[in-house]
């Protein structure tokens, strides 16, 4: 199990930096540091660079209404 650098909770997702192309790319991959989901969800990179978010998006399952 791996750890949020940040605050060493549980990490889900991976951070990777590109500086030549001013890219950051957030995964859900192994690689790169950790962070948790909190510390991933706030993440912003820095000023005139390129955020790709390439993490699962897990969506909520729809409920089905009128069915008796």
């Amino acid at each position: 199990m791996r750890s949020c650098v940040r605050c060493s909770s549980q990490a889900t997702s991976s951070l990777a930096y590109s500086y030549a192309s001013r890219e950051v790319w957030l995964s859900d991959g192994d690689g790169g540091s950790a962070l948790c989901e909190t510390h991933a969800a706030r993440m912003t990179p820095p000023v005139g660079w390129v955020l790709h978010d390439r993490r699962r998006v897990l969506e909520p399952p729809v409920a089905e209404h009128g069915v008796a």
